[in-house]
């Protein structure tokens, strides 16, 4: 008993990121997924009321009321500052619900919504009276390689097909100050949870005395989202989300 008590210690004392240490004077601020709202939404019970798609309407299942969150399009860098309209429950997978015209706003695929939420306080340099978008100067990001490749066919005549490789989405878990706590996550990780394959668990270092531990990659979004809920259950309160880490 007292090594599994001193074993959650390290945990909790090495990791920069971890279950539910969160320092709460630090502005909110999440990578992931956005659900975009429709009614059906809430007839089927996913989410809990009702939002209206005639507006730029946001919700959020932790931030209250009233919060001012700016959402960035991480994929083209366009971002909007909205008022948190209301605070209700949502599938846990998700970073933030928002109607269409938000995501038209900032040009959000909607098959990939992938975005950043990140909350803004009230001494920062902006008028809250209203609401506000910001259309930060447009970044192309392409992440993806493409190449050019020839075929010849019959009349040999020269085409250009683009080939993209495909996205792959990482659950970021944890980060670590200290590379053996990491391991001992590892570990506790594959005693308590069977179910999941310990394969997919990466750990790396990408700065000086800055460890991080990751789940992945995935190739879909749904494949990510059964392991997602997973590591939610089992007591990690808030997990970010990477693609083509």
């Amino acid at each position: 008993m007292k090594y599994n008590l001193l074993i959650i210690f390290i945990i909790f004392t090495a990791c920069a990121t971890n279950y539910s240490a969160q320092n709460t004077k630090k502005p909110f601020s999440s990578k992931g997924f956005a659900l975009i709202y429709k009614d059906e939404d809430f007839i089927n019970k996913t989410v809990k009321r009702k939002l209206d798609n005639n507006f730029l309407q946001i919700a959020h299942n932790r931030l209250r009321p009233g919060t001012l969150i700016k959402i960035i399009n991480l994929k083209t860098n366009d971002s909007i500052i909205l008022k948190n309209n209301k605070k209700f429950q949502y599938p846990d997978f998700y970073k933030i619900i928002m109607t269409k015209p938000v995501a038209e706003e900032i040009n959000l695929n909607l098959d990939l919504p992938y975005v950043e939420i990140i909350e803004l306080k009230k001494n920062q340099s902006f008028v809250a009276k209203k609401t506000k978008i910001f259309k930060e100067e447009k970044k192309i990001h392409n992440n993806a390689p493409i190449q050019s490749v020839k075929i010849d066919n019959i009349s040999k005549e020269t085409k250009l097909i683009k080939k993209t490789s495909k996205k792959k989405f990482y659950i970021i878990i944890a980060e670590f100050y200290s590379n053996d706590a990491a391991l001992l996550l590892k570990k506790r990780i594959t005693k308590e949870l069977p179910n999941f394959d310990v394969k997919k668990l990466l750990i790396r270092s990408k700065i000086l005395n800055k460890t991080t531990m990751l789940a992945g990659p995935y190739n879909s979004i749904n494949l990510m989202k059964n392991d997602y809920i997973l590591f939610k259950k089992f007591g990690f309160e808030e997990l970010n989300i990477s693609i083509n880490e």
